[in-house]
């Protein structure tokens, strides 16, 4: 159904959704089928979201639910942990129903006083059979006085709002339904246009952001992003929403707005007289998510066509959807000049040091990284460094080694950017989906090149790829050092003055009475050869109290191979461990330009 049609009477699903209790997070839902299917009307709630690959079981959310229809209580059956099966009835089929709202991030739904916010996977029942059908869906205001003021925020297409944007809302069908999340509250809004598209920035908790060049950024950004694939954009509007926290970082994209999460310090201030870390990195997150509305959102794995949200659903892709994503999201700040090469260059580093550090990488492939993302990527335990690698920053240099070796074979006439371009035309558009095995045929038909070899080193191997010699022909070393301190990413070379950092191999937390409490201890880490695990609570080092912000510290006055005493609680018993200490391990990267050999990497930059 078009943007603009009106709601069938006849076929359509129509849902009503009202903040019932702000104090107890709960939302009041009515699901209205007009027309249930005459042997039982089967419903049932997502086990997971889009774009975030893990089973989160929605449905337990669910505090109590009813069913009638034509004023008479019909029997509800539940067949397994999210779906129910309705008595037969004749005539509109009322569902009412109580969702708990208190997980404060990009994936769930959350409502207090303050604000509320849901994905329609956390809060809309898929009725059976009726998936294809138009959805409705009715935003009404609250009875509570402190809630007066809210205003709707949704890339849902409207049908009848009022100013405030409280009103009726048409999706084409379920799928729609729950892609376009929606935030209530007193917000601050500012908008502008990318290529003739409306984007919407809307900004929910406290801050002093300069909404300006917020604005200004975003939609340099939008515009690299869009001619990028190519005009016009997929999409005649598009919302940004920002939710400020103390400390935070998310995002999820959506098929015409994105959901973030960040903190207070990662948004622009009027006194900021150039662009900083913090709102870097936030930038580049805006990015990665923008562009996922091409890839990912559109184009996507074979097995997403459609979504099965009722399990798992295993790909060896994830990698190239968030991988190629995150090359591309701060790649395209130094493109679009929001960035310096400088800048870019330093980020780089940095994503390649968070590859560098983790021992998983010797253990567990790109292919079995984004296969096996929901029972170990979103379910990390303490041993995870040693276990996994992450499908996002692996991904990531696999495509900036895809990019550089497509140039080298083609003399800089092809590219990466050719691939997503080729896959937008041939498969986007035609709403085909990629397969698991597809990607080296694609890249050949779109840059002639035979990647296949590079490929299943990347995909299926274990060793770390080659990464210098390509960088070298384009004018950059890749460079190894050790971490100057804890705080360390990366990207950047020591300074003179700095002495590398003694490491016990081990990430550490305040416990209590701010003792340091193991969190992860590295494979061939100082700490895991003396025996010390994670949960073990240092308290003291040769017999002087140590606590969880002076361990490092203290660590570092001693030097390389001397062995030291640390007494730590395991459970509830004292023990001693002698360790030996070692330097830290030359993980964090930089990129050195090689004199003017670095003029060439011009192009690729």
């Amino acid at each position: 159904m078009l943007k603009g049609s009106t709601v069938s009477t006849v076929h359509a699903v129509c849902f009503e959704i009202v903040v019932a209790d702000p104090h107890a997070h709960l939302f009041t839902v009515t699901c209205r089928i007009a027309q249930a299917d005459p042997e039982g009307q089967v419903v049932s709630m997502a086990a997971w979201i889009p774009g975030s690959y893990m089973i989160r079981d929605f449905a337990k959310n669910i505090v109590t639910m009813q069913a009638s229809c034509n004023g008479q209580q019909l029997g509800l059956a539940k067949t397994d942990k999210q779906t129910w099966q309705v008595e037969p009835c004749v005539g509109e089929l009322v569902l009412t129903y109580d969702v708990y709202a208190w997980d404060l991030s990009v994936r769930s739904a959350h409502l207090d006083t303050t604000h509320a916010y849901f994905n329609g996977t956390s809060i809309f029942l898929r009725v059976h059979g009726q998936d294809q059908s138009p959805q409705a869906l009715t935003i009404k205001t609250s009875s509570h006085a402190a809630l007066q003021s809210w205003q709707v925020a949704t890339a849902m297409p409207k049908q009848s709002v009022d100013a405030n944007g409280f009103g009726q809302y048409l999706a084409q069908d379920y799928d729609e339904l729950i892609d376009h999340p929606v935030e209530m509250g007193t917000f601050d809004r500012i908008s502008f246009e990318a290529c003739g598209v409306v984007h919407e920035v809307v900004i929910t908790g406290q801050h002093r952001t300069d909404m300006q060049r917020l604005a200004n950024d975003l939609k340099t950004i939008c515009e690299h992003h869009i001619k990028f694939f190519g005009q016009p954009a997929p999409m005649d509007y598009y919302l940004f929403q920002v939710m400020v926290v103390g400390n935070g970082y998310g995002g999820l994209e959506h098929r015409a707005s994105t959901s973030l999460l960040c903190s207070r310090q990662d948004l622009p201030r009027k006194e900021m007289k150039k662009i900083d870390t913090a709102y870097r990195n936030f930038l580049a997150l805006c990015s990665h998510e923008y562009f996922h509305t091409w890839n990912v959102k559109r184009i996507k794995p074979a097995v997403f066509l459609p979504y099965d949200l009722t399990q798992e659903v295993h790909t060896e892709l994830l990698w190239f959807f968030e991988g190629i994503t995150s090359y591309y999201d701060e790649l395209a700040l130094y493109r679009c000049g929001v960035i310096d090469e400088k800048n870019y260059l330093e980020m780089l580093g940095q994503g390649l040091s968070r590859v560098y550090r983790g021992q998983g990488r010797f253990k567990q492939s790109l292919a079995e990284s984004s296969f096996d993302a929901w029972t170990k990527f979103y379910k990390q335990d303490e041993n995870a460094p040693n276990a996994i690698c992450s499908y996002y920053t692996k991904g990531a240099m696999a495509a900036l080694m895809l990019d550089l070796f497509i140039r080298q074979q083609s003399q800089n006439q092809k590219s990466l950017d050719d691939v997503m371009r080729y896959l937008w035309r041939n498969f986007a558009l035609k709403q085909t989906g990629l397969e698991e095995k597809q990607v080296a045929d694609i890249i050949q038909q779109a840059t002639g090149i035979d990647c296949s070899a590079l490929l299943q080193t990347l995909l299926y191997e274990t060793q770390d790829p080659d990464l210098s010699a390509l960088l070298r022909d384009f004018g950059y070393d890749l460079k190894f050092r050790a971490p100057m301190n804890a705080e360390d990413m990366g990207g950047t070379p020591a300074k003179p003055d700095q002495a590398p950092l003694l490491s016990l191999g081990a990430r550490w937390s305040r416990a209590e009475g701010g003792a340091a409490g193991l969190t992860m201890v590295f494979d061939q880490g100082a700490a895991q050869a003396a025996g010390l695990s994670a949960g073990d609570v240092i308290i003291a080092v040769d017999d002087l109290k140590v606590g969880a912000d002076s361990l490092d510290k203290i660590v570092n006055t001693y030097t390389e191979g001397e062995t030291i005493k640390v007494h730590a609680f395991r459970r509830d018993e004292l023990m001693l461990f002698e360790v030996k200490l070692q330097t830290a391990v030359a993980d964090c990267c930089y990129l050195q330009a090689l004199g003017d050999q670095a003029e060439s990497a011009l192009d690729w930059l």
